[in-house]
């Protein structure tokens, strides 16, 4: 399987964005005290190409995948919850499930590279391209033709999904590990930055795994392009959520970016097509130690800030409604004129 990075086309439209930045001040409200949800609507707006945008299907699509760096005890829970977790989401059990469920999300679960083999069933997309990267202490993490088929199989999946809106989730045991390898290598930031405590590591065991980071990061030198980076340090998860995001934001989609890992895969996709940042809604700002400095970055403006820091895009999810609310004041709330609503006076100036 080939894949050939989209050319991501620049949304930039000022005529627009004066357009929505007119409706929105028309609005039966004093200037601006909607806050962000107005800089939401806009931007919204600006990713559909409307000044009345309606977000159809949304798509929350897990991508899953096991790490050989977890053989290192870079996480406090076991590979075997990988496999464990996939299974929880498809029985609707776990926080992503409960929240899809409520707020009517498409949930799609996808086997990337688990050691395990699952049952097929509705909900489940299997493109596993191996049981598990590689061990990144001992090589790269997976070839440059692995890391390829992977953003084919994540770009061929979002084709095939319904709507305008790709939430980005993700589950992988040893994850935070290759998000922080790459936050360090792309950005230039030391390890002991952009590393934490992923699934609740202590003090001391951070320490351990920020030492086996450096070490990683040691093995691979010259791993500096975003491509190098990505295979180097593995996440066939991240992998196929980079293939998913280039193509959703090909496709004009919204984007709604979970947390630390997910912004990781924005991270490699915005390095080979920065336009792929005009279709990205942040979600939260995780309590993952490097998530504040990967969104300065990439100039993410994170809707919630709740010390976050589960994964599988439940951010995301809980961001949701959010979306919805600041289309529908775009759509729905009445004008000045329509409403019969006086407007305020200027101030006038006391001699």
């Amino acid at each position: 399987m080939t894949f050939t990075v989209p050319t991501i086309q620049d949304i930039t439209q000022p005529a627009l964005a004066a357009r929505l930045q007119r409706q929105l001040d028309n609005k039966t409200k004093p200037l601006g005290s909607l806050g962000r949800i107005e800089t939401l609507a806009q931007r919204l707006g600006l990713i559909l190409g409307s000044e009345s945008p309606e977000l159809r299907e949304p798509q929350l699509v897990v991508f899953a995948g096991d790490h050989g760096l977890a053989a290192h005890g870079v996480s406090a829970y076991p590979s075997d919850v990988t496999w464990q977790m996939v299974e929880n989401f498809l029985a609707g059990g776990a926080a992503v499930s409960v929240l899809a469920r409520q707020h009517g999300i498409g949930l799609t679960v996808v086997d990337c590279g688990v050691r395990r083999e699952f049952r097929p069933r509705p909900g489940l997309v299997i493109n596993k391209v191996a049981p598990g990267t590689a061990d990144a202490l001992e090589g790269p993490a997976m070839s440059h033709s692995q890391c390829k088929v992977a953003m084919a199989s994540g770009a061929a999946l979002v084709r095939e999904l319904p709507g305008n809106v790709l939430l980005l989730g993700e589950m992988g045991i040893g994850n935070t590990s290759a998000a922080s390898l790459l936050l360090a290598r792309l950005t230039g930031l030391d390890a002991a930055d952009a590393t934490g405590a992923g699934t609740g590591l202590d003090a001391e065991a951070v320490q351990r795994k920020i030492s086996i980071l450096r070490q990683v990061l040691a093995r691979h030198p010259d791993a500096k392009a975003p491509l190098e980076a990505l295979a180097a340090f593995g996440g066939f998860e991240i992998a196929t959520m980079v293939g998913a995001a280039l193509q959703a934001a090909a496709e004009r989609r919204v984007l709604v970016v979970d947390g630390f890992i997910s912004s990781a895969a924005v991270l490699v996709a915005s390095a080979l097509q920065p336009a792929v940042l005009q279709r990205c809604v942040f979600a939260h700002r995780s309590g993952e130690r490097g998530h504040a400095l990967m969104l300065a970055h990439l100039k993410g403006e994170p809707l919630l800030d709740m010390g976050l820091r589960l994964g599988e895009g439940s951010g995301a999810a809980l961001a949701w409604p959010l979306l919805v609310s600041a289309c529908a004041i775009l759509r729905e709330m009445a004008s000045f004129d329509a409403a019969g609503v006086s407007r305020s006076e200027p101030s006038s100036v006391m001699s």
